[in-house]
């Protein structure tokens, strides 16, 4: 049964074009076989890969952001409360007034003694400062190889200079290893990007990263498999040359560089601009929709690709939204970190309030500042 449902999901009048059957692609000369079993390598890569984030992370990333200025904070703890710890971890880490009071009373403390439990309680499951910049660091290396690595395979090739290129020929088109080892390191990054995501820094929008993820790896596969691979190529670098210029920003961010991430995160919106939407939309996925019309009639693989190519478009879009407003930040001068981040909040310390009964056999509460 599962032989025959695999074949039916593998049919070849489904993923290929002009009545090309697998064994065609697979059984080419020269360099023009592939096959989608040539990138199961990329899961032992992207295990390599984790395994070689965290030697990078202590080895280099720290040693970095030691020289940038960055410290490891000491935070302040909240001590053990087992009604308090319940209720945070079943109920609510952000608890309304009323709740606040009525923890208080179960508890035996003050409101304000609850809330700040509260807040370094968040403190405590938030990510360091200093774990974001070994994240960022790392993703700078990766992205900035990889941009190396890919002007370098594609600027010699006729389709980086003239997109209607990537459909001469398809598909009994040449493939060089540097394009197989481009795609195989891309992947294999994504991959480890995939299974890092649980203990990785959580930003607000974590979904749609896991989106971003999951489809781009969806995409350097089948575009693999059917020989998509000249666009996928252009694709990866599109989306590098601006990945190494937010890793930049926040970098400078963390280590409180203000004025270095002004000047790269403009930098940065400027390029993701003009490499996200006007580059991507108007030659790759129109060159993925309009010209390969030209060259055999549509099928199902040249819908499902395009699909996937128009759900990171409006990723692209959201983060658009997001650039353009932490832009308006950094104009008006009220630019502080990543707003995708969730900010450590401030700790006072202030002494511990206790509570004290006055003349009139009334409490009251008495800090270090006097009578309240």
């Amino acid at each position: 049964m599962f032989q025959t449902i695999n074949k039916w999901f593998w049919w070849d009048r489904i993923w290929l074009p002009c009545n090309y059957t697998w064994e065609d692609l697979e059984n080419e000369e020269g360099n023009g076989s592939v096959s989608p079993s040539q990138l199961y390598i990329t899961i032992p890569l992207a295990l390599l890969f984790m395994l070689l984030r965290v030697a990078f992370e202590r080895a280099i990333a720290t040693p970095v952001a030691t020289f940038m200025g960055i410290k490891s904070k000491v935070r302040q703890k909240a001590p053990v409360n087992p009604v308090l710890e319940n209720f945070y971890i079943s109920c609510s880490k952000h608890p309304s007034h009323e709740e606040i009071y009525g923890l208080a009373k179960k508890s035996n403390r003050s409101s304000i003694q609850v809330q700040r439990w509260f807040r370094r309680r968040r403190n405590q499951d938030r990510p360091a400062v200093m774990k974001k910049f070994q994240e960022s660091c790392w993703r700078f290396i990766f992205y900035l190889g990889a941009l190396i690595g890919g002007v370098a395979v594609l600027y010699d090739k006729p389709w980086f200079h003239d997109v209607w290129e990537v459909w001469v020929g398809y598909p009994k088109q040449e493939v060089l290893s540097s394009q197989y080892w481009y795609y195989v390191m891309e992947l294999s990054f994504y991959w480890s990007l995939l299974f890092c995501v649980a203990s990785d820094v959580r930003r607000k929008d974590f979904k749609v990263q896991i989106v971003h993820h999951l489809a781009t790896i969806f995409l350097l596969n089948f575009s693999w498999s059917v020989k998509y691979i000249r666009v996928g190529t252009l694709t990866l670098l599109v989306h590098d040359v601006s990945d190494i210029l937010l890793e930049a920003a926040k970098m400078c961010s963390y280590a409180e560089w203000k004025r270095s991430c002004n000047v790269l995160f403009i930098i940065f919106a400027v390029v993701f601009v003009i490499s996200r939407l006007i580059i991507f939309p108007f030659w790759i996925i129109y060159a993925t929709t309009v010209y390969p019309l030209y060259y055999c009639p549509r099928f199902f693989l040249y819908y499902f690709f395009n699909m996937l190519m128009f759900v990171l478009q409006f990723l692209h879009l959201y983060w658009t939204y997001l650039i353009f407003r932490m832009v308006k930040k950094v104009i008006s001068g009220n630019m502080s970190g990543d707003d995708r981040s969730d900010k450590e909040e401030a700790d006072s310390d202030e002494p511990e309030e206790q509570p004290m009964t006055n003349g009139d056999g009334k409490r009251r509460l008495v800090n270090g500042q006097g009578d309240r």
